[in-house]
């Protein structure tokens, strides 16, 4: 029993996985676990969420997405469910990516959010009477933030009135976001978007 370590979901390994972007290494946590769930360790202590599993952080936003736009045109506030569903969906979307890329789904999924992480922004503030707008350098925590976001939004907007199911929607966006595909994907596409924006700001 000495020698057992713990796979994701009892399938996948997530200690060979490692995160290439420096910046992010401190954001992105793959402790080895077999069920990625916290029980709300962490909610209280403030920054706390980077001690999260990665993956349980993506559980998280797929509950919740949130809206997309000052109109709120997209929302998932209204949305309910049970976590062994939703650890079901992401169980099917890493299958469906381990097949199609005969790779680690977990190493997939962390080049994704790595692929899906904008390193600026615009930040908009009052001077005098108008509005300025400035590029700024996005922080490591709200760069993962906004890529698990973009990659939640992204199943949300696939999957929506078709008959498409949610884990293939899951596993196209992942996929997308991996092969750093703007097309495919919504959360590599809001990263160009941004990042094209703050560069217009400076």
């Amino acid at each position: 029993m000495d020698d057992f370590e713990p796979k994701l979901f009892g399938q996948w390994d997530t200690q060979a996985v490692t995160v290439n972007d420096k910046g992010l290494v401190d954001y992105i946590t793959l402790t080895p676990v077999v069920v990625p769930r916290s029980g709300g360790r962490h909610a209280k202590k403030q920054y706390h969420k980077s001690k999260m599993h990665i993956v349980e952080r993506l559980l998280n936003k797929l509950f919740v997405a949130g809206h997309r736009g000052r109109k709120h045109r997209f929302t998932s506030g209204r949305n309910t469910g049970q976590t062994f569903i939703m650890n079901n969906l992401i169980i099917s979307a890493f299958k469906d990516i381990e097949a199609k890329t005969k790779k680690n789904p977990v190493d997939v999924f962390v080049r994704a959010v790595e692929n899906s992480a904008p390193l600026e922004e615009v930040l908009t503030y009052q001077r005098g009477g108008i509005m300025a707008r400035e590029g700024v350098v996005t922080s490591p925590q709200r760069r993962v933030d906004l890529a698990l976001r973009h990659l939640s939004q992204g199943t949300y907007q696939k999957s929506n009135r078709t008959k498409k199911k949610a884990w293939m929607c899951l596993s196209d966006e992942i996929m997308g976001a991996y092969k750093n595909d703007t097309n495919a994907s919504f959360a590599a596409s809001e990263k160009m978007r941004r990042e094209k924006e703050a560069l217009g700001a400076r």
